[in-house]
């Protein structure tokens, strides 16, 4: 990968993670929730695909990687919304 396209990686998770310190702000705890649920699943996906470069990598392994923050994601809804 090239030095632009990492350094493009870098420059959006910095954003997103501004984007989280700034969600923070939001009146409700729910839409905060969801929020950060999302801005958490970007974050993941440009690791997996950017900094570890598996977008050229066979689709079971993408698709694992890509599969671990979404159950996470879901188990952290499930739990907040019991």
């Amino acid at each position: 990968m090239s030095v632009r396209a990492l350094l493009a990686c870098w420059v959006a998770l910095v954003l997103l993670s501004l984007a989280t310190v700034a969600s923070l702000g939001l009146p409700s705890a729910r839409d905060t929730l969801l929020v950060l649920l999302l801005l958490v699943l970007g974050k993941a996906w440009l690791i997996v695909d950017g900094f570890m470069e598996l977008r050229h990598a066979p689709w079971p392994w993408r698709a694992l990687m890509l599969a671990w923050p979404v159950a996470m994601a879901l188990g952290v809804a499930g739990a907040a919304l019991l």
